[in-house]
């Protein structure tokens, strides 16, 4: 965990669901913040196993994590899996007091946003969709940039809270805007990576020193997070790190969704995609989003 220092507030009764490598570390921000955190997982020796490394208490469903919490946070890996965690007999929602805010940090669709939104507010309830961006680095340091949909109050009762794993918090619209945003992230994300691993297979061929060229076109207008975190590794040819291949395409496909409900042209993320499906294809499911260069060398 990182040494980060956390803003005083008020303690607050929170649950966390789901302990991936994203929520297991958020959740434990929380902790260290001074929150009183229950987990759940669905395999709950994890949720057993985060328990007796950083105290408050685990339960069976979410149901049972959300009684008593003033904010329900969950990082689950679909829509399907964020249905399964809030609905239904043993959902949160069914355990959460009037009042209580689910803060979604789940990479999911703008439509599960609103769905569930709707769904909060029958029973007097608050969802905000707040997918994140930062990769597991951003989750361990507590660093998080977080995009977030949804009503202004619930926003504002989570914001604070949610600093603890985050250096970011912001409301961009209404419910569904978060997940629209994270999209807009990704799709920057598919082309920077693309160019920057068509630029390092260049000027390997060329007989470059890439770290050297890398160091001194990062001072100047080419400069990204991806070619300050990822060059010197692409050029190392290591890729065991990182944000697979595997949920960059889920992403993608969230995102070529929307784009054809809004209209969207998105042709360089559209073959980025197909890019990634190659290197599925070869095997490289868990490798970082980085290994695009791989195609090339």
């Amino acid at each position: 965990m990182s040494s980060k220092t956390y803003e005083p507030i008020a303690p607050r009764r929170v649950a966390f669901l789901g302990l991936g490598v994203m929520g297991a570390p958020m959740a434990a921000h929380l902790a260290g913040a001074g929150h009183a955190v229950t987990v759940y997982n669905r395999t709950n020796a994890k949720a057993q196993a985060w328990v007796a490394e950083n105290g408050g208490a685990s339960a069976g469903t979410p149901r049972a994590a959300a009684e008593g919490a003033e904010l329900v946070f969950a990082c689950v890996g679909n829509d399907d899996d964020l249905r399964s965690v809030t609905l239904g007999e043993h959902g949160a929602f069914a355990g959460m007091a009037p009042g209580a805010v689910f803060v979604d940090h789940t990479t999911a669709s703008a439509e599960v946003a609103r769905e569930l939104h709707a769904a909060a507010a029958e029973r007097g309830l608050h969802f905000i969709d707040a997918p994140v961006s930062g990769g597991q680095g951003g989750a361990v340091n507590g660093v998080l940039t977080v995009m977030c949909g949804g009503d202004a109050a619930p926003f504002a009762a989570m914001q604070p809270v949610a600093m603890a794993f985050a250096k970011a918090v912001t409301l961009l619209g209404a419910p569904g805007a978060g997940q629209l945003a994270k999209m807009v992230n990704q799709i920057c994300i598919a082309g920077l990576v693309q160019g920057l691993s068509e630029a390092i297979a260049f000027g390997q061929k060329a007989g470059l020193d890439m770290n050297q060229v890398l160091e001194v076109i990062g001072k100047g207008a080419a400069q990204s997070w991806q070619m300050d975190n990822r060059g010197k590794t692409m050029v190392e040819n290591k890729f065991d790190f990182g944000f697979a291949v595997d949920w960059m395409r889920k992403d993608l496909g969230l995102v070529l969704d929307e784009g054809r409900r809004q209209g969207a042209r998105l042709p360089v993320t559209a073959l980025v995609d197909q890019f990634y499906a190659d290197l599925q294809a070869q095997g490289g499911g868990r490798w970082d989003t980085s290994s695009l260069i791989k195609r090339l060398t």
